[in-house]
């Protein structure tokens, strides 16, 4: 016969044994949780692009967040490793492993380094290998092993160095995946941003203010806020003349184009408002009074944003078969290589891609479960 004491200590350890599997079951669980898979690009390593990403691929807290694979040459991140004083671990990527869980383990895939490249240089060895790195994203991405894709900056001189047929990401992805006009959408805080023209010079963006165009523009975003979850989105389209050209005064964009297109897409459905002068609706939009604001041009949304959170603006690509986001800020070649890049717009990046491919997850099954 066991003694009381020899009794309550072999429940004891049936409890702590029963506690272990528990704890053991559930640490298994957490790991096989779904978590977004996102393919993370170097961009141009001769910028802090590498850097950033390794800075947000090594990040305890966006490690619970999202699987993210680093996409560039072994080179580029032994290198970039080696200028942060880190011990990293470079895993090739394989989505049928599980995600590794110790710490500087990080998962890549790699691709084809074509080209010498410098820190803080323009060349084309720097744009080929920014440029693979997008062509691998795209293909994790078909091939059904990432969710989404995270791009670093890449350098416009440095893609024409390498004879690359785009002048940027947009239109690399645009004709990577035969999408036709994605659209760049910038996020700060509350302040959601659509670009209706981008990389056009401002003398010839009074003549892309088609009426016709611009309403179409107008109907799309709302289109893209309702797949983001926002079922009637409130959009305000901001104005092209200083106080929105004062009736002629100062400018007839507004009459001319504007307007007719804002009153046409409110004809449509859309619940829009507009023109509003581009000193006020940012500011507005950023207090939540609208979801979304159309800027007609580059500059007039870019610095809206900026000055409201520089380091923590991201932009969508809209339109594309899959998701992409990226940072906000170019390549910093006057502090690449020094270890010293802020990567503050990097992790936001990650942090916001994670959120919108659950989102889009949870949308789905709504709809699933409606239908």
């Amino acid at each position: 016969m066991r003694s009381s004491s020899e009794t309550e200590a072999a429940k004891a350890r049936c409890l702590f044994f029963v506690g272990s599997k528990k704890i053991e079951k559930a640490v298994n669980m957490f790991r096989k949780k779904k978590i977004p898979v996102l393919a993370v690009t170097a961009g141009d390593p001769a910028g802090i692009g590498p850097e950033i990403a390794i800075r947000a691929a090594t990040d305890r807290r966006l490690r619970r967040q999202a699987r993210m694979v680093l996409v560039g040459g072994r080179s580029v991140w032994e290198k970039t490793a080696a200028v942060l004083g880190r011990r990293l671990r470079l895993r090739p990527f394989d989505s049928g492993r599980p995600r590794p869980h110790r710490a500087g383990v990080v998962e890549f895939a790699d691709c084809p380094e074509t080209g010498e490249w410098q820190w803080g240089r323009v060349s084309a060895g720097g744009g080929a290998a920014a440029y693979a790195a997008v062509e691998t994203a795209v293909r994790l991405i078909e091939r059904g092993q990432c969710d989404a894709v995270v791009t670093a900056p890449l350098n416009k001189e440095s893609l024409r160095a390498a004879g690359v047929p785009y002048i940027g990401h947009t239109e690399i992805f645009e004709g990577l995946t035969g999408s036709e006009n994605p659209m760049t959408v910038f996020l700060t805080g509350k302040l959601c941003v659509f670009f209706y023209t981008r990389h056009l010079p401002l003398s010839q963006v009074p003549a892309a203010l088609e009426a016709g165009a611009l309403c179409r523009f107008i109907l799309r975003c709302r289109n893209v806020l309702r797949e983001w979850g926002i079922e009637t989105p409130r959009i305000a389209v901001a104005g092209f003349n200083p106080h929105c050209g004062e009736h002629g005064l100062l400018g007839d964009e507004e009459m001319i184009s504007v307007a007719p297109a804002v009153a046409s897409a409110v004809a449509g459905g859309v619940d829009a408002v507009g023109p509003i002068g581009a000193d006020s609706v940012f500011a507005q939009a950023a207090e939540g009074r609208y979801d979304a604001v159309v800027s007609l041009y580059h500059d007039q949304g870019h610095i809206a944003c900026k000055t409201l959170d520089f380091h923590r603006t991201v932009s969508v690509t809209a339109g594309l078969p899959f998701l992409r986001v990226s940072v906000d800020h170019g390549t910093a070649f006057d502090i690449a290589g020094k270890g010293i890049a802020d990567a503050t717009g990097m992790k936001e990046a990650v942090a916001t891609a994670a959120r919108m491919v659950a989102r889009s997850v949870r949308i789905e099954k709504k709809n699933c479960h409606l239908n």
